[in-house]
């Protein structure tokens, strides 16, 4: 399956969540992108005890799925992206939309 996760929340619980699904359908063996979109390109300063978004996130890459961020986003955020929240376009996200067998949006 070509999985797409899109991520529009900086809630650390919900994002934590997003990747852990990400990373386990990676681990089944699908194919995974998750698409970080408004408040979601916020992950890299999310710090919580509970939840650790950033780490959840490396493993998604570890494990070899994709993470793509809202260039806009990222830019209204003073933001030039990293690693773990790679600046992306509108096209990029047409693009994994029109692939996709499966959307889920946190």
């Amino acid at each position: 399956m070509n999985l797409l996760i899109t991520l529009s929340t900086s809630e650390p619980e919900t994002a934590y969540n997003a990747f852990r699904l990400a990373t386990f359908a990676r681990k089944k063996g699908d194919t995974v992108s998750v698409f970080l979109i408004a408040k979601g390109v916020d992950i890299e300063q999310l710090q919580d005890e509970r939840f650790d978004v950033r780490g959840q996130a490396e493993q998604l890459l570890q494990a070899g799925g994709a993470i793509q961020a809202c260039g806009t986003c990222l830019k209204l955020r003073n933001s030039a992206g990293s690693q773990v929240c790679p600046l992306s376009t509108m096209q990029a996200l047409y693009d994994l939309v029109a692939g996709a067998d499966r959307i889920v949006s946190f």
